[in-house]
């Protein structure tokens, strides 16, 4: 965005966190944003406002600007079909129009009152088209199994996964010799821990920055932390085993807001029905991880039934194109056809 022409008023990396409790130590960070952000809007009025993600504050910063008069975008839309589903009045109150990524959301904004269109994915407009055998290169020879390590892309993330996917890894090795893994460690992430944590485990590890769609696109099977990054490897097809980790409060804290939702992969979700193995929280160990790992790479039959499943999510998620889209939506807005 700043390469764009875009004037940062804060960077957004600096404060985002994982979880609930952890948010407090932000707080101090988030309500200086937020005090600018409220400032800007009565200072400078813009015709509209654009809102990406991040609901917990961006969701105030909308009723800051419905009381302002400004017109309100919401890109990436709170997964209100998750949890706080009373947050939906909130949206019909404040938003102008929401510009929905899945297809599955139009229908409950539109129920809601909330104007809404689907302008698919935004994943499909940034993943290169790469050939498999290519994308291996030197990462594997002849006969060996390529194992992706995708821990997450914060810190905090990091920190829980990594531990456990060097620990399946060590499982995974103790029964296919010629197995072999790769962390594409992303570029919010410092190398130098991820790769002293790899070194240390003796493991045949390589550690590539900034190489995550490569390794998606190259390996055998991925063991990667729930996120974005599960429906960009379900996009090159690639069989994956997903967990995720939370401190324990906040993992009570957040089983007490979800409701109805019975997977949090991507790839399931979109789905409606569970095509990757989900290993969550007390779930997520080292050996249950391996377990997985080895029942789908042992097995040719299940591979080929879950990339045909992950395929099937790619069609789901629309064609290329949503930045644009989304642009023309924002433009309509701007200049109140939309309204009208």
């Amino acid at each position: 965005m700043e390469a764009a022409g875009v004037h940062l008023v804060r960077r957004a990396e600096r404060v985002t966190v994982v979880g609930g409790t952890e948010a407090f130590g932000r707080l101090p960070a988030l309500w200086s944003a937020f005090s600018a952000l409220r400032r800007l809007l009565h200072a400078r009025r813009p015709r509209v406002l654009v809102l990406i993600d991040f609901p917990e504050f961006n969701l105030r910063l909308a009723r800051v600007a419905r009381r302002a008069g400004v017109p309100v975008v919401y890109f990436v839309a709170p997964q209100l079909w998750a949890w706080r589903r009373w947050r939906v009045h909130a949206m019909a109150r404040d938003v102008s129009r929401v510009l929905a990524i899945f297809p599955f959301e139009v229908g409950l904004y539109h129920e809601a009152g909330v104007p809404v269109e689907f302008v698919g994915h935004p994943v499909l407009d940034v993943l290169p088209a790469l050939d498999r055998d290519a994308a291996r290169g030197a990462l594997a020879g002849p006969g060996e199994t390529l194992v992706g390590l995708l821990p997450g892309s914060r810190d905090a993330e990091v920190r829980r996964h990594l531990p456990v996917l060097l620990g399946a890894a060590r499982r995974i090795v103790d029964q296919r010799h010629k197995a072999r893994f790769v962390i594409p460690v992303a570029s919010t992430i410092p190398t130098a821990g991820v790769a002293a944590a790899a070194h240390a485990s003796g493991l045949p590890v390589e550690v590539l920055p900034g190489a995550a769609y490569r390794v998606m696109a190259a390996a055998d099977l991925l063991l990667v932390a729930s996120g974005t990054a599960t429906l960009e490897a379900a996009c090159y097809g690639t069989p994956m085993v997903v967990l995720y980790r939370l401190s324990s409060l906040s993992y009570a804290v957040a089983r007490s807001l979800v409701h109805g939702v019975s997977h949090i992969s991507l790839p399931n979700i979109v789905a409606g029905r569970e095509i990757v193995p989900e290993l969550i929280q007390g779930r997520a160990t080292p050996e249950a991880v391996a377990g997985a790992a080895l029942a789908i790479l042992e097995d040719d039959v299940s591979r080929a039934v879950q990339r045909a499943a992950l395929l099937e999510v790619r069609t789901r998620l629309g064609e290329t194109g949503a930045a644009a889209r989304a642009a023309h939506a924002v433009l309509r807005e701007l200049d109140g056809t939309s309204r009208r």
